[in-house]
């Protein structure tokens, strides 16, 4: 077992808010900032992100949103910063293996699930909230395409909230590589495990009552000295969620799509989305917007559950 460790070299920045927050020991959420940079279109990126901290804060904990910005790790991002990560062209998206690069080349990088969990426990962040997580992609086998996610969950203490894995994934095999790296998933209030986009992907597991078992599972993980971090998948609003056949269809759509354009590495999952939300006139957009904002709330309960925990 190991623990990440950010080098001296690569010092956090604080914004005012979370530096607040830290001297006055009031809960964190940790947000990523690929869903800004590449996940979402504009101006909703931007409006999104306000809105998903505001979420936070309404709960009673603080918003850190994380990004690389000239070569320094953020935790928490003043208003400009955000503003930047969600207008500015041609920011590309970091996983752990990018942040040595763009620290030591003075880059501007958003962070994925995977690089946001590793700054989160650097910063001592128990919880964050995403959209959903990476996972095993559906040629995996041929292209050996597993998102990096998976492995930094499996050695990172964190708990994540999210609305389950990404529909566009192999989710039986997702579900199979998270048992295998000892990372916990668990749904907030259902059996079923949620997809993104859907609440019901015919996959069982876990379920968990309320925010107090989430904390107190995350405690109970760490009194044994488990490393690795837990998954709550939250299934997206009800009245946002997209039918199944519906949501099969716009999938095998984008897959054809990226195929028969080549499509390869990082760049599949934005194509994917991207070719969704168009092909739904914007309706996969509002609800990646509404499910972002369900988890954040969500988070923000959980991380003030393990204050009394």
């Amino acid at each position: 077992m190991f623990e990440w460790a950010v080098t001296s070299s690569a010092a956090l920045t604080y914004s005012t808010e979370v530096e607040a927050a830290r001297e006055s020991h009031r809960p964190l959420v940790a947000l990523e900032t690929s869903v800004i940079s590449q996940g979402l279109p504009r101006p909703r990126n931007l409006e999104a992100a306000i809105a998903a901290e505001e979420a936070i804060r309404e709960c009673g904990a603080t918003p850190a949103t994380l990004a690389v910005i000239g070569g320094r790790v953020h935790v928490g991002l003043e208003t400009r910063e955000l503003e930047m990560m969600a207008c500015q062209d041609g920011i590309d998206k970091a996983g752990v293996r990018d942040l040595g690069r763009a620290i030591a080349t003075g880059s501007t990088i958003a962070t994925t699930v995977g690089s946001s969990l590793m700054i989160a426990h650097r910063a001592g962040i128990s919880v964050m909230a995403t959209g959903g997580i990476g996972g095993v992609h559906r040629e995996s086998a041929e292209t050996g395409d597993i998102s990096n996610d998976l492995f930094v969950l499996a050695n990172t203490p964190v708990l994540t909230v999210c609305a389950g894995i990404k529909s566009v994934l192999d989710l039986p095999r997702t579900v199979e590589m998270l048992e295998t790296l000892g990372v916990a998933l668990v749904g907030f209030r259902t059996n079923t495990l949620p997809d993104f986009y859907g609440s019901d992907s015919g996959i069982t597991i876990p379920a968990l009552d309320d925010e107090a078992a989430a904390a107190r599972m995350l405690l109970a993980q760490r009194s044994l000295g488990i490393s690795a971090g837990i998954v709550v998948a939250n299934p997206p609003p009800p009245e946002h969620a997209l039918e199944r056949d519906e949501l099969d269809g716009l999938v095998e759509e984008a897959l054809s799509s990226a195929h028969g354009e080549n499509i390869r590495g990082k760049a599949v999952t934005p194509f994917l989305l991207a070719h969704m939300a168009r092909a739904s006139e914007g309706r996969t957009v509002d609800l990646n917007v509404e499910l972002l904002l369900s988890n954040a709330r969500l988070a923000a309960r959980i991380a003030l559950a393990l204050t009394s925990a």
